[in-house]
This record gives structure tokens, C-alpha cells and sequence, in this order.
């Protein structure tokens, strides 16, 4: 059915998941939503969708004295188009935190996946299939030892200060702590009991104890309380 050698077909994918991977590698190791299993399932499913795209309408090409000649191509760009919206809805947003990338990525490769079972590319279906798995599977330990000993972490630190304080020396020490990046900071304050609340979402590097850092922070006359949120 296709010029392609099943074997390059099969060295294209591993090439996918490789490339895929090293850029889900850099994603995990700053602390982004989007990381490391999740950047191999997308990387996987376009590869599939650019094979398909390629090699697997050659046997429904037209030719000959007619004038009429069928895109079935279309099918498969509206595929992707479609499984996008869905895995949109699968993507949620809660207390800070983005969940449901890694469904949205395998939603979107599982179409691809029927895509090319359909028009009898099971080879490439196949493979897609084994290696969407060890991503989605075995690969869950590598994300766990990125997280725990390279990758930054990113926490929400809450600093409840007392009535009428000063937040500018808990806001200073923040920024002066070493290995700590403060992405985002907020104030919030009670009008009826004048209170102010420092809300900090910081990244910390592997080494640093946040616990261990903020614990000044704490000890601070104009804290009156402190919550570190993981």
C-alpha cells in the first residue's frame, strides 16, 4: 500500500517521541502544566497525522479522463480539527492549577490512532498505540524522579498579616530569597478588620527547602499567620 518502509515508519514515530520528550523534559524542569508525558503524546499524534497526510490516501488518488477528483485528505484535517475543540473541554482550571492536558493530548493521538486504523494503516496505528502507552504508562516514574530532583516547584504561600501592618518587609524578603522566584503576588484586604493578606506563588529550585526558607518569614512581627499551599 505505501512506498513507506514499515520499519522508517517505525524509526519516524521513535524519532517523534524522542524529540517530543527532550522538549517535555525542559517543560518538567520548569515547573510548566504542560510537561513531559504530555509533549510526547502531542509529538506522537502529529507524527501520525503527518504520515497519514503523506502516505495513507496514495491508494485513493483519482487519475484517468474524469474531471472529478475526491479530497479524502480533508477528512483527516477536520479530524484534528474537531478532536482540538474536545480536548479543549478537557483541559480545567482549578485553584491555580491547569489539569487535564495529558487527556486532551491523548484524545487528540487516539483520533489519529483510529484515523489510520480506518484507511488500513494499522502499522502506524499500532506502534502510536505501544508508544502512547509507555508514555502514558511507564514513563510516569521519569516524570516523578524530574520532579523530585531537577524540576522547579511551584508553591502558593498565604501571609495574613496583622491589622493596619506594613506588607512591604514580608514582600521584600520574598523577593530576597535565594533559589525562590516570585512569579505572582497579590494583596488582598479585609475592610472591615483593616487586615491585609499577602497571597505569593513562588518556584523554588530542587535544593531549596521552602519550608525551611520561609520559616523567617513567619517569625516576622507583622505575620500573623502563614500557609504554604502545595
Amino acid at each position: 500500500m505505501l512506498d513507506l518502509d514499515t520499519w522508517e515508519m517505525v524509526g519516524r514515530v521513535a524519532l517523534a517521541a524522542l524529540l517530543g520528550g527532550a522538549i517535555g523534559v525542559e517543560r518538567e524542569i520548569g515547573a510548566q502544566p504542560a510537561g513531559f508525558r504530555t509533549h510526547v503524546v502531542l509529538c506522537l499524534g502529529a507524527a501520525l497525522f503527518g504520515l497519514i497526510s503523506v502516505h495513507a490516501f496514495d491508494p485513493f488518488a483519482t487519475g484517468g479522463d474524469t474531471n472529478v477528483q475526491v479530497d479524502v485528505s480533508r477528512v483527516a484535517s477536520q479530524v484534528v480539527v474537531g478532536v482540538g475543540f474536545l480536548g479543549g473541554g478537557a483541559i480545567l482550571k482549578e485553584r491555580g492549577a491547569i489539569r487535564g492536558l495529558t487527556t486532551a493530548a491523548s484524545m487528540w493521538v487516539t483520533a489519529a490512532i483510529g484515523l489510520a486504523v480506518g484507511l488500513g494503516y494499522w502499522q502506524a496505528g499500532l506502534t502510536v498505540t505501544i508508544a502512547t502507552l509507555i508514555a502514558l504508562v511507564v514513563l510516569r516514574w521519569v516524570r516523578r524522579v524530574l520532579r523530585s530532583r531537577v524540576a522547579a516547584q511551584a508553591e502558593t504561600v498565604t501571609f495574613r498579616l496583622r491589622s493596619e501592618a506594613d506588607p512591604s518587609g514580608v514582600v521584600t524578603a520574598l523577593h530576597a530569597l535565594a533559589g525562590v522566584e516570585v512569579q505572582a503576588l497579590r494583596l488582598d484586604r479585609d475592610d472591615e478588620t483593616r487586615q491585609l493578606t499577602v497571597v505569593a506563588t513562588l518556584k523554588s529550585r530542587p535544593w531549596v527547602h521552602l519550608d525551611v526558607a520561609l520559616a523567617p518569614l513567619s517569625e516576622r512581627p507583622e505575620v500573623d499567620e502563614m500557609v504554604v499551599a502545595r
